[in-house]
């Protein structure tokens, strides 16, 4: 599986929630909104959920393996920082 496009688009409003991003997987699957949370340990990556009929949020979906999971966050990591750097020399 490849992550063939990231789209990302920053909030820009206080608070712990910096981005919300598009996956395309493959050329051919798209993940819809991925969040990029600032988190007490720096930044990390929220798969889109949804909330249940008990108040608890349970994923849509979401990489079944930590392998999987570390190389999404990554990526997505990567693309932020890299929109910031932009950012910064505009």
């Amino acid at each position: 599986m490849d992550i063939t496009d990231i789209r990302l688009k920053k909030v820009n409003k206080e608070g712990k929630m910096k981005a919300v991003v598009s996956i395309t997987l493959d050329n051919e699957f798209v993940v819809h909104d991925i969040k990029v949370i600032e988190g007490e340990k720096g930044l990390f990556i929220a798969m889109p959920s949804r909330k249940a009929t008990d108040g608890d949020y349970r994923d849509i979906a979401h990489p079944i393996n930590q392998e999987a999971r570390t190389r999404i966050q990554s990526l997505i990591l990567a693309e932020y920082e890299k929109a910031l750097q932009e950012e910064e020399t505009v």
